[in-house]
């Protein structure tokens, strides 16, 4: 079978890794302080944000949540960027994204998800699922019958 999405997987998983781990980087203050483009700037403010979507738990919940979101969204735009576990990561992105897409939505209405290009990302996750082979990849590398 011919692979015809070599270049668009490849900038479908650059876009998708780096969407998350520049995220990720705004919530550390790596990208500065909040304003302009820095939506938190640093942790305290995540979450903050983060209680907001989740306002029947305690705060102590809400650090180990927000905890939770940024390992598994560092791991999964790493995973994406180099193309490893591809699929699994996908899924994981996919899940993750409509999760936030529901909570943002619950208590903040459709603009939040909107604005934070959440069903984008989660539809790109599902997309990229969908595509046979990942050129470019390590799992490209390690896949005998790749084409």
């Amino acid at each position: 079978m011919k692979n015809s999405f070599k270049t668009p997987q490849l900038l479908l998983r650059l876009a998708l890794g780096i969407g998350f781990l520049s995220t990720v980087s705004d919530r550390l203050g790596l990208l500065g302080p909040l304003g302009g483009n820095i939506e938190w700037g640093n942790w305290h403010n995540f979450i903050n944000y983060t209680g907001t979507l989740m306002p029947f738990l305690d705060r102590p919940a809400v650090e180990v949540m927000g905890t939770i979101a940024t390992i598994a969204e560092a791991v999964i735009g790493i995973l994406l960027i180099i193309g490893f576990k591809t699929r699994q990561a996908a899924i994981a992105s996919c899940l993750l994204t409509l999760i936030f897409a529901l909570a943002m939505t619950a208590f903040l209405g459709i603009k939040a998800p909107l604005n934070f290009a959440v069903f984008s990302t989660c539809s790109g996750s599902l997309l990229l699922l969908t595509i046979p082979f990942y050129n470019w990849s390590l799992d490209h590398l390690f896949t005998k019958d790749a084409a």
